[in-house]
């Protein structure tokens, strides 16, 4: 630059020489209104004028020997210089902001202080602190409120400001098994089959997120309003569009008032129970009554007054739905379908609870699937039960048997490590006590007895037996005296006994043994999902409370069992039975906390829906 001080004059001359000689090209590429380069000239001459003279005589004469044959080559130009002399001031032109920006310091730009906009925005620049030219501002961008998340070492993106469906963000994709060759171990049948799709969904109760707020100190209070939530929600039933719809943490008065009657007008029926006690939310399953027909719909209340094991509040639901098959299919039928909805309770410590909700939620799903040859129809049992993948409960639904007698109760549900305290409830044989009517199989005691006939049947010389017994012979109390009816008395004959002893006709109690530390059932359920994820080598999530991920939340259907090997995971799906044809892929804690965790401005609930398709054979009858 040229030192401020005597050569005032070469200066002025310097940019007067640019105009003759043309080089406004330069100036000419930023803006084509002539106020704007009215404004960049004499924003350029205040940069040149106003600089003290810091710099020596070397970088004076730098300056001026090379300005002129180095500027001359920069580019070939064709318009005029606009008249910037005399001009009025920068600040009284209404054009837009200039402001400092780093420039490329190649050689066709050497000690240039001017820019090419046009070169700056298609290529990179080196960033040379001592190389300042003068651009057009950008508009000033509001800044968005920035999220404080709460969670120490644990990164934070905002999602895009775009709007962009929630499934783009969250990148969950569709895994279709129908189109591999004997998916789940099974060759495809020929005949025709009645497919479905299921969605289970914790939804979160308002009233449960404003109690405990501090859980969800990472969202913005919009994202977390009542009205923004439940428009997401419709937007994710209308987008996946399943046939059964079950819910969990559902408000009843937002069931009423709004679930219900949306839900209504997207062609579903539905069924709901309310927590018992004070508590304002429960579960509901919603079917479309185009895809299936009601059988019988449960209620499952796990409170039992007196027992301290089930004093909670938790509930469940299960219908029996009998599946709608085309007209054009002729004369067929298709198995019912029993749905089982729950939410088990939270309490990590209470794995023994859990267990006994879970066992009366089993009786109650064998009672209403079981079939009169004593088989069960196809199950599916979904809901949030509050229990990790592979702890003893999961493993218990999975495998039908657990041997719980000595274990600790907060291992139960893998849920939280306390094999640090001190003091450590212990489960102890019977879990349950008898008096609950349910045996350690997981069904009814009334509904294992053999039937049998309310009325007795007695011979005749059986009952000829009591003619003269003492009672007969005894004249009741207030008796109407009529001659030769009632005022005469019986005479016993000799050798007739006066008591009779009367025959046991009662059939004995069937005797149930309750097995030592074991509770067992036969409903053969596997999951869905598979709770990790290959391609990104980490566990699925269904859930992010406190910023961290884990799975809860599980959609099990019946499928009998099969040994590969030493492998017992693999479920083979038996004929007439369900067969899964496809499921919605979960996300990783990974991806989660790239969109805020949950709930998050797509995602409306702490937890995410898990949706599956499924198919079951359609038989001649």
């Amino acid at each position: 630059m040229a030192p401020w001080g005597p050569d005032r004059e070469e200066c002025e001359g310097l940019l007067q020489q640019w105009q003759e000689e043309g080089l406004s090209q330069v100036l000419s590429t930023v803006s084509e209104d002539p106020l704007a380069d009215k404004a960049l000239s004499q924003s350029s001459l205040a940069f040149l004028m106003d600089n003290p003279g810091e710099q020596d005589a070397a970088s004076e004469d730098k300056w001026t020997s090379r300005e002129l044959s180095e500027l001359r080559s920069a580019e070939t130009l064709h318009e005029p210089f606009p008249q910037v002399l005399g001009e009025a001031l920068v600040s009284e032109v209404e054009a837009p902001l200039w402001a400092a920006v780093r420039v490329q310091t190649g050689s066709q730009y050497a000690d240039c202080a001017v820019l090419p906009v046009g070169a700056l925005a298609t290529e990179q620049w080196e960033e040379d602190p001592a190389v300042v030219a003068w651009s057009i501002a950008p508009e000033p961008v509001p800044q968005q409120e920035t999220c404080i998340w709460p969670f120490e070492g644990l990164g934070q993106l905002q999602p895009p400001l775009m709007e962009i469906p929630y499934h783009e963000i969250l990148w969950r994709e569709w895994e279709d098994f129908s189109t591999q060759p004997g998916a789940q171990g099974l060759e495809a049948g020929d005949g025709p089959q009645f497919q479905f799709t299921l969605m289970s969904y914790n939804i979160l109760a308002q009233d449960l997120m404003q109690q405990s707020s501090e859980l969800y100190l990472h969202c913005h209070p919009d994202i977390l309003s009542w009205n923004y939530r439940f428009a997401n929600l419709m937007q994710e039933f209308q987008h996946w569009d399943p046939d059964i719809l079950c819910l969990q943490e559902v408000q009843e008065d937002h069931y009423w008032e709004q679930l219900e009657p949306a839900l209504r007008l997207m062609g579903f029926t539905c069924f709901y129970k309310r927590r018992t006690g004070y508590k304002m939310d429960g579960c509901a399953v919603c079917y479309k009554p185009t895809r299936f027909r009601l059988l019988c719909a449960s209620p499952v209340e796990y409170f039992r007054p007196g027992l301290d094991l089930l004093n909670r509040d938790n509930v469940g639901l299960v219908l029996l739905l009998q599946p709608l098959v085309p007209e054009g299919l002729g004369q067929v039928s298709v198995a019912p379908l029993c749905v089982a909805n729950t939410h088990v309770l939270y309490n990590p410590r209470r794995g023994d609870v859990k267990l006994a909700q879970m066992a009366i939620l089993l009786a109650e799903v064998d009672k209403v699937a079981r079939l009169s040859d004593g088989s069960h129809c196809p199950i599916i049992l979904c809901g949030d039960l509050n229990s990790t993948p592979n702890s003893p409960l999961y493993n218990f639904i999975r495998d039908g048997e657990l041997h719980y007698d000595g274990m600790p109760a907060w291992k139960v549900s893998g849920q939280e490590d306390f094999s640090h305290q001190l003091y450590q409830r212990k489960l102890q044989a019977p879990l349950w006590p008898s008096s609950l009517g349910i045996n350690d199989c997981c069904q009814y005691v009334t509904s294992c007895h053999p039937e049998r006939s309310e009325r007795r049947k007695y011979s005749r010389d059986f009952l000829l037996r009591f003619r003269f017994c003492s009672i007969a012979c005894h004249q009741p109390v207030g008796l109407v005296l009529m001659e030769g009816v009632t005022d005469t008395k019986p005479e016993r004959p000799a050798g007739w006994c006066e008591s009779v002893l009367e025959e046991d006709t009662s059939e004995p109690e069937p005797v149930f043994p309750r097995t030592i530390g074991t509770i067992q059932h036969c409903l053969h359920l596997t999951s869905v999902y598979t709770h990790f994820l290959p391609q990104h080598g980490c566990p699925e999530v269904t859930t992010m409370p406190l910023g961290l991920g884990m799975t809860v939340d599980y959609i099990f259907f019946s499928a009998e069992s099969c040994e590969n090997g030493n492998r017992t995971d693999d479920r083979l799906v038996r004929e007439g039975t369900l067969k899964l044809l496809g499921r919605l892929s979960l996300l990783s804690e990974e991806i989660l906390w790239a969109a805020n965790g949950l709930p998050n401005p797509f995602c409306s609930s702490d937890h995410l829906c898990l949706l599956a398709s499924f198919s079951m054979e359609v038989t001649a009858p």
